[in-house]
């Protein structure tokens, strides 16, 4: 007898194709038959109703490694249709880490990922010290969903140099230390190391991620590591001093695939993230195994000034994130300060995120009722109305509000025909939902949605099977994930029942729900009526059923040649 049988479904199987009506059986977790005719009796039974059926979404970039210690089912991943999330990319993780550095770590992370430092102390259990003892600890606990991990470069390296880790390069003595940690990490069942050159990447008080601080020579052992033991995937997040030509290099010495992340499009540059693909996909016809991570989401952020992290890649605003919080108010109203914001924002147009599109960035939430027209208005308006330069309108207004004027602002990827084009080659991996960080700030975990919805139903960049292979099948594959991504007799039976018709991404709001009381932005997903991880259902109709924690945390990888 089957545990599970799902009727009268349109199968979507992973591979690309066009759906098949049909139905798909369950034992013990994996799929026992897939196809026109199922015969047999079950446990349960669902009828589809016509609906599609798929496998569960892989979320390849995620930075749950904080929060699956206090929330199993990492929300909102599962209520938007995701199964298995690979979590610590771009370094970092909060393993290792020594007891003393715990609070370096969550300090870091409340720059570097916008994460609430009160929601830290409160929630991570820290009930390790290593690696392998973090994915023993999860193991423990138990989680809602698949669970994959990286090991993290800026982590390992805070273990080995402590508080020199954001300062200095590392000796042939500390690098080796570092390779034996990644190499320990690898062997307990790691999905691959993770690093970052990029420049807006920096921890408390401005000082580069430690990662930020390798030389070639320490990226040449610890990748390397890699090629040695012939398992891992190398992921790393580049900066304008680091070239796909150096990458393709390692790709190349190492034979692992090679994550490039993150291509947005930038309508200050707008050929650059283009550019940078096309390389990679001149690589890849040498024969190295690199693929570049692209968002199918508009880069949108919400903030205040008292954590304006869409600015934290200008190297003049370093005084700001310095300075004690009492001292805010104080670099804020400095004209020094001022103009040498306004320099870099002219010599760092199409460099950052932020490039000075001010009729983007919007007022959401006054503090104060006398300033309540403002809510609604671009500050490019406010600045055409006073007459002053945009920065000077936004500052002199969130000062004016004690730094409690909400904002929010349109970044990138806001041209559908230019994202479009990232996200249509079939080679490129649509990813990037950064799902765990930047909790205050935005939620891009119905990518997967938004990808099913707006870029294959309404917009027809790609069928519906082509996005839901890119979801699937392409990240199973580049991860190496056993047995999962695709609809198969044999395979574990992670999956996501689903409305064609209304399938989208959810409108987000702010919940009030994490560690400490601190909030953060949401959104479920619409059109999803039921989950399943391994054969359990999780989700039905929007809701998560907490009661089985039916997830494995994945250690064992199988790559093949793609």
């Amino acid at each position: 007898m089957f545990d599970l049988l799902i009727r009268n479904a349109q199968l979507f199987d992973g591979d690309g194709g066009a759906p098949r009506t049909g139905a798909l059986a369950v034992q013990d977790g994996r799929i026992a038959q897939f196809g026109p005719e199922v015969h047999g009796p079950a446990r349960e039974t669902v009828d589809a109703d016509g609906l599609a059926l798929m496998p569960g979404i892989i979320d390849g970039h995620t930075h749950y490694d904080a929060q699956i210690t206090w929330d199993s089912f990492a929300d909102p991943s599962p209520v938007n249709g995701v199964t298995t999330v690979v979590m610590g990319n771009c370094g970092f993780t909060i393993a290792p880490c020594r007891a003393q550095d715990r609070d370096l770590i969550m300090r870091n992370l409340t720059h570097v990922e916008g994460m609430s430092l009160d929601a830290l102390r409160a929630g991570i259990r820290w009930d390790f010290e290593t690696y392998p003892g973090y994915l023993d600890m999860l193991e423990r606990q138990g989680v809602g969903l698949n669970v994959a991990g990286f090991v993290g470069h800026s982590s390992v390296r805070s273990y080995v140099l402590g508080r020199e880790a954001s300062s200095r390069q590392a000796t042939d003595a500390e690098i080796a230390q570092m390779a034996s940690i990644v190499r320990d990490a690898l062997q307990a069942g790691a999905v691959g190391f993770s690093s970052t050159t990029n420049e807006p990447h920096n921890g408390e008080g401005g000082v580069p991620m430690p990662s930020r601080l390798a030389d070639e020579r320490e990226m040449r052992v610890l990748t390397g590591v890699l090629g040695e033991l012939g398992k891992g995937v190398f992921m790393t997040t580049k900066g304008a001093c680091t070239s796909i030509a150096e990458l393709e290099t390692l790709a190349l010495d190492t034979r692992r695939p090679t994550l490039v992340s993150g291509f947005l499009h930038n309508p200050a540059n707008p050929t650059r993230a283009t550019d940078f693909l096309e390389e990679i996909a001149a690589a890849r016809r040498r024969g190295a195994r690199m693929w570049g991570e692209v968002s199918c989401c508009p880069l949108t952020m919400d903030f205040t000034l008292e954590s304006a992290y869409m600015f934290e890649g200008f190297p003049a605003w370093l005084p700001a994130m310095q300075c004690d919080h009492g001292e805010l108010e104080g670099v804020y109203a400095d004209p020094a300060f001022r103009e040498n914001v306004k320099k870099d924002l002219i010599a760092l147009r199409g460099k950052r995120a932020f490039n000075s599109e001010w009729d983007k960035l919007q007022v959401i939430e006054v503090a104060l009722a006398a300033n309540a027209r403002y809510e609604g208005m671009s500050i490019g308006q406010i600045a055409t109305e006073s007459g002053k330069h945009p920065l000077d309108a936004m500052l002199d207004l969130g000062l004016s509000e004690g730094l409690r004027t909400r904002f929010t602002a349109m970044l990138l990827n806001s041209d559908d025909a230019e994202v479009a084009k990232l996200i249509a080659d079939p080679d490129n991996y649509v990813t990037l939902s950064d799902a765990g960080a930047h909790l205050s700030f935005f939620c891009d975990a119905g990518f997967g949605p938004h990808l099913l919805g707006k870029w294959a139903r309404d917009l027809r960049v790609f069928s519906l099977g082509e996005a839901v292979r890119k979801l699937t099948s392409q990240p199973a594959a580049i991860f190496g994930l056993k047995e999962r991504g695709r609809l198969r007799p044999g395979f574990w039976a992670d999956l996501l029942l689903f409305d064609p018709a209304t399938i989208g991404r959810g409108k987000p709001y702010r919940a009030h729900d994490l560690p400490g009381g601190a909030t953060r932005i949401v959104s479920p997903a619409t059109g999803i009526r039921s989950v399943w991880v391994n054969g359990l259902r999780v989700v039905y109709d929007g809701k998560v059923s907490t009661g089985r924690r039916p997830g494995k945390v994945l250690r064992e990888f199988v790559h093949q040649e793609t």
